[in-house]
């Protein structure tokens, strides 16, 4: 049973998308936003904020008495401490929500392995600063642990850590094994890629004929989910991956790095883009989520550029965004609407022709850059 909402106060960008996306964070992870500050330059000051706001912020707390603030932003520990004791309530910042709502939306063995980790990778970053800082009382919490007790601590993440990985390289060599195996039976992998929430399981579902659960609610998937589907010239496996997130910092990736390695021996990756969304917030979750695909040094020659949700804009307006993301070149555009099965047909032509053919997909007007988008499913 789904606990009840904590009441929180966002403290972010005054940029329409931040705060949307940092409001849909908050959700997914458990939290209702009941009051939003913003201001324009944040994490540089003694509060993440300047003094001024800090006491707006207070003032606030004192009013509306909720459970948390959440700072969509990565706090230092003294900020988060001095913030905390000014208002006298919990701190969340981005890192940590991202992290509880990994932790909610865990299914498996591995993803609960791989998110325990990531959490004690977030904690060891703090956890001298957090020691140090309650020694010298300037925030409770650690109940005056001295020197030998904080090493002591710092020295049990590091064992959890190893404990950890060790249990990861398992559940590698177990999927390297599944790997091999599909391998010989000459299946080529086709992987979805995309931004949480562009709906790359509502494809999944539509392309296999599943059940997954999909939803507005942000990482729905976590983990890989692999089915086999029949295309023109043969049959492919796809893989359903892990949704991706701006800003999500380094060890994230790598604590998932066993699940997304799928992406490196793909041999296609189709990049999921929700094209209904203003060209802004296309453009950066398009670049956030190429950044993390080239963190497993994908060829881009490999990806196919989905322009989803095109029954909630239009194609001439999917293929304007697409010309101003620049990817209009590649011959491997093609707009879909996931919820409608509109050019899903198209789409695993597409594929099927770049894994089983040789032949390019052209529009009967000459222009060879984009499939032809046709009205509905044949």
């Amino acid at each position: 049973m789904e606990r009840a909402s904590r009441k929180a106060i966002l403290i972010t960008y005054p940029i329409e998308q931040a705060i949307k996306e940092a409001v849909s964070l908050a959700d997914a992870a458990g939290y209702a936003i009941v009051k939003t500050v913003t201001q324009r330059d944040i994490t540089h000051s003694k509060y993440g904020i300047g003094r001024g706001k800090a006491e707006e912020v207070k003032e606030l707390v004192s009013d509306i008495k909720p459970e948390v603030i959440i700072f969509d932003e990565v706090l230092r520990p003294r900020q988060a401490y001095s913030l905390a004791g000014l208002c006298k309530v919990e701190i969340v910042d981005r890192e940590r929500l991202i992290l509880e709502i990994f932790e909610r939306r865990a299914s498996t063995a591995e993803s609960r392995i791989q998110i325990r980790l990531a959490q004690l990778r977030y904690d060891i970053t703090r956890a001298r600063d957090m020691v140090r800082l309650a020694r010298a009382g300037e925030q409770p919490g650690f109940f005056g642990l001295g020197k030998y007790e904080a090493d002591v601590y710092v020295l049990d993440i590091k064992r959890h850590i190893v404990i950890l990985k060790k249990k990861l390289e398992k559940e590698e060599k177990r999927r390297q094994l599944h790997r091999t195996n599909r391998t010989r039976s000459g299946l080529p992998t086709v992987s979805l890629a995309g931004y949480t929430s562009a709906g790359k399981t509502t494809l999944f579902n539509m392309m296999t004929g599943e059940g997954k659960i999909t939803g507005q609610g942000l990482f729905t998937t976590l983990s890989t989910f692999t089915r086999a589907v029949q295309l023109h010239g043969g049959k492919v496996l796809l893989n359903d991956t892990v949704g991706f997130v701006s800003k999500l910092p380094a060890y994230m990736i790598d604590a998932f790095k066993s699940t997304l390695d799928e992406l490196k021996y793909a041999n296609l990756v189709v990049l999921v883009i929700d094209i209904s969304e203003p060209i802004e917030e296309v453009a950066l979750k398009y670049h956030s989520s190429l950044d993390v695909i080239n963190e497993f040094e994908v060829p881009a020659t490999k990806i196919i550029y989905v322009l989803n949700k095109v029954d909630l804009t239009g194609a001439e307006d999917a293929f304007d965004k697409a010309g101003q993301l620049g990817i209009l070149d590649t011959k491997r555009v093609i707009p879909v609407s996931a919820s409608t099965g509109h050019n899903i047909g198209q789409l695993k032509d597409m594929i099927g022709l770049m894994l089983f053919e040789t032949e390019k997909v052209d529009k009967p007007d000459g222009r060879k850059n984009v499939v032809e988008l046709s009205g509905e499913e044949q």
